[in-house]
């Protein structure tokens, strides 16, 4: 890991998963489990090949995420959470609500919202039981 800036965990934290391209990938390896670098490449909002190799070389470097061969091609990679990246489910699941309150939400996305305000504590407890189990 390259030298902090500061000791605020927030200022730590933020280095290691906190621009926006490690956070839509963390987004889109808890709702798929596990993805290729084509998949994570064809999300809706276009990374660019040269930035998702970056993003997913630090989450590795960082313990977050985790690859392994795929079991049908060997010449593709999966990639998923570790626990240390399981753990950021609340924080996914808060800026989720908070995107929720204050932003205009397409209502192909609202359904998720609704379950998960419907009783947070225990999506959370789902999602983090979905994403450890292999």
């Amino acid at each position: 890991m390259n030298k902090k800036r500061s000791d605020c965990p927030i200022s730590c934290s933020l280095e290691i998963w906190g621009d926006k391209w490690s956070l839509l990938i963390i987004r889109d390896l808890m709702i798929k489990k596990e993805c290729t670098y084509g998949e994570l490449q064809k999300a809706d909002e276009k990374i660019a090949s040269n930035i998702l190799a970056s993003r997913l070389q630090h989450l590795l470097e960082n313990g977050i995420i985790a690859k392994k061969d795929h079991p049908d091609n060997k010449l593709k990679i999966l990639y998923h959470l570790t626990e240390k990246g399981i753990d950021l489910v609340p924080l996914i699941v808060e800026i989720n609500l908070w995107g929720d309150k204050y932003l205009t939400i397409p209502d192909d996305r609202k359904e998720l919202l609704e379950n998960i305000k419907k009783d947070k504590e225990s999506f959370i407890k789902r999602a983090k039981s979905y994403l450890s189990a292999r």
